[in-house]
Formats: structure tokens, C-alpha cells, sequence
């Protein structure tokens, strides 16, 4: 009888357990994907296009750049060379805090405002004192270290002629070169992935957060989020979803950067953003009201929360109901998915030493980034309950463009 009790309860774990990861990392896009087709068969949406000049509002470009030389005036001329009436665009770099040449660089270019202070108080405390500078309803935030396509902004404020669009997101892609590290093809599978998510959140309803490499807002929707917020980009888009708001997804705006320069250098950026999604679900707790906010809940659950939560701990539950399974013989079924398992993990940990050694190995950097990503939840959280993440963070070291 004890034997069949535990049996039923390693059963339940076991199949709660795969349901969760299935449903997180493949069913919930798969759902998405067949909503947005009935969606669109039942009610066609004309595209949003921006026909001339004379139609394109004024808009404010803010960089946030901090101790940024080696790449600044690469930025600057991508910047300057932005398809965009050059009347309708303010540009705006603050270099708050910057201890070397980045501020002295800037201010050779006139066209560009250049807001400097030399204390550092992080990029949130950075952003809310340029917006205070800008004259234009529209803003796009980018990184400095990042590269945008020339027809960016235009293909971002086309949007803006809908009222109900509070924000817009824009796609972050990373730069492969030659033989990449596995840091660099596993980073670059999971932004591709997670673009055909966006974009099927946001035709759905809204886009579930936005990537700070670009983002945008009207000014005037532009929430003051607390100075201490580590992922500032992802918690003030979904303010503007409390606000009544939707944010856009556009593939054809594009901020592209170089891969980290190493795993180890990965895993700091994939554990501060850990520690700052915790943080986040604290500052959008009005978000897990599905009575209130019914479509929205249900994108911000499934595809956020169920990865930061409760799928990194259904990994560990599905390994041990199945060994569980198989030491109490319950079927050749149980042992089939333990040795795949077991495959799939040592897979993911030989990719994991391979990447140590900067060694791209294709065959195991999907299993490698996928258990590296999970790891570094548990390392977050554990940095959220210690509060040990500060926003003046130690910048990841980036592969540098050639």
C-alpha cells in the first residue's frame, strides 16, 4: 500500500512538474501563436505606416553611456547617421558618473546635448534626470554600447499614431563573429526565441516588458520608478500596461550588440537580471490581479513569472520523482525519460565546460544554456533575499565589434 501511495505522489510531481516547463518554454507560444491567428482571421489590423517627412513628430534619442570610449564615437556616427528629419530629433547623451574621456568625446559633436554630472547614481537615477531635459512628446532610450538600424526610428514612432500605444519595444539582437564562443550562440538563440514571443505577445495584446538596449515611451506616460530598480526598462513599460496602456513590438527596429566576452562575464549580467525580475514582481504586484488586468495577467504569468519562479524548481521536482519512479519500478516509460535526462544534463554541463573555455560546441550549447539560465535564478533570488544587488553594477565585459 505505502509502496502504491508513493508512487501515485512521485506520479503527480512527475507529470505537474513537466507540464510547467512544457507549458512555459513551448505551450504557452504555441497558444499564443493559434490566439493570434483567430485574432486576425476574426479582425483584421491594417499595418502602421509612417508615408512622409512631414508626417514624423518630434522625438528625443537619450543614450545612457558610462565609461564608454572604446565604442563612443562609433555610437555617435551610427547615431547621427539615423534616417530621421534632423530637425524632429533630439539627441541626448548623460554620461553621469563617467570617469574617463566619454564625456570630452561627446561634446566634439554640437548636435548632440550632453548631460554630465560626476556622481553615479545608476541608469534609472540617469534617465529620470534626462527626461526632465527633453522637448519632445516621444523618447527612445538605447544603450551606448549598442548599434541601431538606420530606418529605427521611424519604424518605432509609426506606431504612436494609435493613442492606445503608451510604449514601443524594440528588438535586441546580438552580433555573431566567426567562430563565437558558446556564450554568443546560446545569448543569441534566446534573443531570437524570445523576439517570436514579443512579437506574438504584443499582437496579441501587449508586449510582456521591454529591453532596455531600446525602448520607448511618451514622455508623458513615463513613470518615476524608484532610483533602486535594477531592471528599470522592463518594470516602467509594464507600468504603462497598470496605466491602461499597450506596448508594441517592432522586429524592424533593431539594437544590436556584441555577445559577452565570456561566460563567466554572461553570468553576471543573467544573475543581476535575475535578482531585478524578483524585485519587479514586487514593484508590478498589481499585476498578478487576473480579474482586473485578465489578458495582461495572463502574458505576464506565463511568459515571465512561471520562468522566474516556479519552472527552475520543476526541473529539480521532475529529476527526483523520476528517479523516485524508476527505483519503485513503475514502468520501462520512467526509465526512458530519466536516461533522457540524464543525457540532456550532462549535455548541458560538458557545454558548460566547453564554455568556461570560450569552445562553441553546437551540439551542446542549447542543453548548456538553457540549465545556465536556470542557475542563474537560483543565484538571483538568492542576491534578491540577500539585497546584495545594487543598480551601480560592475559592467559585463562585451566581445569587442570588428
Amino acid at each position: 500500500m505505502l509502496i502504491i501511495q508513493l508512487s501515485s505522489v512521485a506520479l503527480v510531481i512527475f507529470w505537474l512538474s513537466l507540464a510547467i516547463i512544457f507549458y512555459s518554454y513551448v505551450g504557452y507560444g504555441i497558444l499564443v501563436w493559434l490566439l493570434v491567428a483567430i485574432k486576425k482571421r476574426l479582425k483584421p489590423t491594417p499595418a502602421d505606416t509612417l508615408n512622409t517627412y512631414e508626417d514624423a513628430p518630434a522625438v528625443a534619442l537619450v543614450v545612457a553611456a558610462y565609461n564608454e570610449e572604446d565604442f563612443i564615437i562609433t555610437k555617435i556616427e551610427n547615431t547621427l547617421a539615423l534616417d530621421y528629419p534632423k530637425d524632429k530629433l533630439e539627441l541626448i547623451f548623460i554620461t553621469d558618473g563617467s570617469s574617463d574621456n566619454t564625456p570630452a568625446i561627446i561634446e566634439r559633436y554640437p548636435q548632440i546635448r550632453l548631460l554630465h554630472q560626476p556622481e553615479r547614481k545608476g541608469k534609472v537615477a540617469a534617465m529620470n534626470r534626462a527626461i526632465q531635459y527633453v522637448q519632445s512628446p516621444l523618447v527612445i532610450f538605447c544603450d551606448a554600447n549598442t548599434l541601431l538600424n538606420t530606418a529605427c526610428v521611424r519604424e518605432i514612432v509609426k506606431h504612436y499614431k494609435n493613442p492606445k500605444v503608451g510604449g514601443v519595444a524594440g528588438e535586441k539582437r546580438i552580433l555573431q563573429q566567426g567562430a563565437d564562443a558558446a556564450a554568443a550562440a546560446g545569448e543569441g538563440l534566446y534573443w531570437r526565441y524570445e523576439s517570436f514571443l514579443k512579437k506574438l505577445d504584443s499582437d496579441l495584446y501587449t508586449t510582456v516588458g521591454a529591453a532596455g538596449e531600446l525602448f520607448s515611451v511618451r514622455k508623458d506616460l513615463m513613470a518615476k520608478v524608484p532610483e533602486g530598480t535594477i531592471i528599470e526598462d522592463f518594470v516602467q513599460s509594464l507600468k504603462l500596461c497598470i496605466n491602461g496602456y499597450v506596448v508594441r513590438y517592432e522586429p524592424q527596429a533593431y539594437a544590436a550588440e556584441s555577445s559577452s566576452a565570456s561566460i563567466r562575464e554572461e553570468m553576471k549580467r543573467k544573475v543581476r537580471i535575475s535578482a531585478g525580475a524578483f524585485q519587479a514582481m514586487v514593484l508590478l504586484k498589481e499585476l498578478f490581479n487576473i480579474f482586473k488586468y485578465p489578458v495582461v495577467s495572463f502574458q505576464f504569468i506565463s511568459h515571465r513569472i512561471l520562468r522566474w519562479t516556479i519552472c527552475p524548481v520543476a526541473l529539480i521536482t521532475l529529476l527526483l520523482s523520476n528517479i523516485a519512479l524508476v527505483l519503485l519500478e513503475v514502468g520501462i516509460f520512467y526509465q526512458i525519460t530519466f536516461v533522457l535526462q540524464c543525457f540532456f544534463y550532462v549535455a548541458g554541463i560538458t557545454g558548460w565546460i566547453f564554455a568556461n573555455r570560450n569552445v562553441r560546441v553546437k551540439a551542446v550549447y542549447v542543453p548548456f544554456y538553457f540549465l545556465f539560465m536556470n542557475l542563474s535564478v537560483f543565484a538571483g533570488f538568492s542576491r534578491f533575499l540577500r539585497n546584495k544587488q545594487t543598480v551601480l553594477w560592475e559592467k559585463a565585459s562585451r566581445q569587442k565589434l570588428t
